[in-house]
């Protein structure tokens, strides 16, 4: 296969869409769009969705995308073996955006200034996402939550999920409970909903967003409800759990798919070290 049409193909998933995709490989978007012609007419199937300016995966693009970054990679170690230069070991890292950023950003750059052989590659993400991206075999090592003890794990810690609030006190039992949540496919999200139906208590929507940063600022503002890690509480919320339906606890997961490279088990290492800290430490009040 033509490796020119892969990498543009590989560009446009990772730049979300054809515009920034020439933008990266130095090529017109009209250029891309050519490319992704030309690949799509050689394997007989439509490799993406086209909505507007957006664009998203087909199942047959899916299935392609793993194919051509191994292609890629391979191709790169090739050049490498051959010319004699020194090959970089890249770890595709993901990363939930609720657990904490800052500190594990850190953490993280710190691994990658003590390691000149080893370039990272950084998706933060919803675990809906990251957890397709370990299938696709897009990522070496990633964070996710889930149900406890669904897969295998190279370290998992109990997350303890509470219901938080701007204020002290929850909405009136007869009245629908304001959900601040992730979007559709979140762990705690789901967890919330099917509490609160079991419970018999209408819900809505109330506000929605990918990022914890929202979230946080939406429950300060005292928008409505969230069921969160007690980690994700800052000064402002409160715990309503007394007033809401119990929920049981989730997972956070270390998963390493391939632990036969030494850098990317150093990076787990590091990784799980920081996360036995981090969920230890007391919540904010």
């Amino acid at each position: 296969m033509d490796l020119d049409l892969l990498h543009s193909f590989v560009s446009v998933v990772d730049a979300g869409g054809f515009t920034a995709a020439g933008e990266r490989v130095h090529r017109s978007q009209s250029t891309v769009s050519q490319q992704i012609r030309k690949l799509e007419e050689s394997l007989d199937c439509a490799l993406f969705v086209r909505e507007g300016r957006q664009v998203s995966l087909t199942e047959d693009g899916e299935r392609l995308l793993g194919y051509a970054r191994r292609m890629l990679a391979l191709s790169t170690e090739v050049r490498e073996a051959v010319s004699g230069r020194k090959r970089v070991d890249v770890i595709r890292l993901g990363i939930p955006d609720d657990f904490a950023a800052d500190s594990l950003a850190a953490v993280i750059s710190e691994f990658a200034r003590s390691q000149p052989g080893v370039r990272l590659s950084v998706r933060c993400d919803l675990t809906a996402a990251l957890v397709r991206g370990l299938e696709r075999g897009d990522l070496d090592v990633a964070l996710v939550k889930r149900e406890p003890g669904v897969g295998r794990a190279a370290a998992a810690w109990t997350e303890h999920l509470h219901w938080i609030g701007g204020t002290p006190q929850a909405p009136a039992a007869d009245e629908p409970v304001p959900l601040v949540a992730f979007p559709q496919g979140c762990i705690y999200r789901n967890r919330a909903i099917h509490a609160l139906e079991a419970a018999g208590r209408h819900w809505r929507i109330a506000y929605e967003s990918p990022n914890l940063l929202g979230l946080q600022a939406a429950l300060k503002g005292g928008l409505g409800i969230a069921l969160l890690e007690r980690r994700c509480i800052v000064p402002g919320h409160h715990i309503v759990d007394a007033e809401l339906p119990g929920v049981p606890p989730t997972e956070l997961a270390l998963c390493v798919p391939d632990a036969g490279r030494a850098p990317v088990r150093r990076l787990a290492t590091v990784i799980e070290e920081f996360c036995e800290k981090e969920m230890t430490r007391p919540a904010a009040s």
